[in-house]
């Protein structure tokens, strides 16, 4: 499954567009972690732990498309947008909607 955020695959050629596909991943971060993001972002620097749940949020939410895809008989999906949202604190949220395409 080939993905992309633009609207064509370069040296593809589009011979189907089959639907919207979606994914989405809302990940709680416990107490700790939330402490230790706290302490992060008081003294400065990143916050590993939070990185880690917005990337496993990420890869659930691509999951979800390409199954998705998949199902619909695509063999790409292009358009991809990705959003992320804190809900309340300590909730995340990704969410990623495409085009479901069909490519030679």
């Amino acid at each position: 499954m080939l993905f992309s955020t633009t609207n064509n695959i370069e040296g593809k050629k589009i011979v189907e567009y089959c639907g919207i596909v979606t994914g989405e991943a809302i990940m709680g971060a416990n107490v700790v972690r939330d402490i230790f993001a706290t302490i992060t972002d008081i003294v400065g620097g990143r916050s590993g732990a939070y990185e880690e749940k917005l990337k496993e949020a990420r890869e659930i939410c691509f999951r979800e498309m390409e199954q998705e895809a998949y199902r619909i008989g695509a063999n790409a999906v292009i358009g991809i947008d990705i959003d992320y949202e804190v809900i309340r604190e300590g909730m995340l949220m990704v969410s990623t909607t495409g085009t479901a395409v069909r490519i030679e």
